[in-house]
């Protein structure tokens, strides 16, 4: 979600950057082409996944929302195909999403984001208002839901959040962005045992070997890539 001299790649800008990020944080814009997106799409594993807490009109949008921010490419699969949707479905049941790992009491202040949390919305909240909002918006401005929009559209409502120049009635539009955006990350990142990167598409992208427990074969050959692919918890592994 950003400017002309942005527009390369979402997924160019992941590879360059999240390798050097903890798969449990992250933050940042991603960029790609539109006709990249519409290539045909990886089988998705969110398809016939039936959400927990997100009703069917917020699943739609959570869905369009990521898949415009991880969208598939010539690299690899998008946020949709490898599950991110349901990993933040399952997120929102669980004690993060309730905001139960963190102090949630007030005063609430803005703050930098070393000193925590400042939000007085949990994530669900935070989630379920955003959502709310973001479609009221939508409806005043293009007659139609976020996931209605043109690919286009979308990308550009986006961008509006995250600049915040466009915020809603009880939730800034701003905060609402870069909830869902760190949890797009975190998902596509995450393990697949929580839902996201079913088939280790970003570890494989980034080079990252997951839960190997053995290394010494590598020790011998400093600064050159593992050259094997990522194992999972699980086991589910790429050769």
């Amino acid at each position: 979600m950003s400017h002309d001299p942005y527009i390369s790649s979402r997924r160019h800008f992941l590879k360059r950057s999240l390798s050097l990020i903890p798969l449990a944080a992250a933050s940042g814009s991603l960029l790609t082409h539109e006709a990249l997106a519409a290539e045909k799409k990886s089988e998705s594993v969110t398809e016939h996944y039936v959400p927990a807490f997100f009703n069917n009109d917020e699943w739609r949008t959570v869905i369009a929302i990521t898949d415009r921010l991880i969208p598939e490419d010539e690299l690899g699969p998008g946020a949709v195909s490898e599950g991110v949707p349901i990993f933040i479905d399952k997120q929102m049941e669980l004690p993060y999403g309730y905001g139960h790992l963190w102090y949630m009491k007030g005063p609430f202040a803005d703050a930098e984001p070393e000193l925590g949390y400042q939000s007085s919305s949990v994530p669900r909240e935070t989630w379920r208002r955003g959502i709310r909002g973001l479609n009221q918006w939508c409806h005043e401005q293009h007659n139609a839901e976020f996931s209605q929009l043109p690919s286009e559209t979308q990308d550009r409502v986006l961008q509006k959040l995250e600049e915040g120049t466009v915020n809603f009635r009880d939730m800034s539009g701003k905060l609402f962005f870069t909830q869902a955006l760190d949890n797009t990350k975190e998902g596509y990142l995450a393990d697949p045992l929580h839902g996201g990167n079913q088939t280790l598409a970003s570890w494989k992208l980034i080079g990252y070997p997951g839960a190997r427990a053995d290394y010494p074969q590598v020790l011998d050959h400093p600064n050159q890539p593992y050259p094997l692919g990522p194992v999972s918890i699980s086991g589910k592994r790429i050769i």
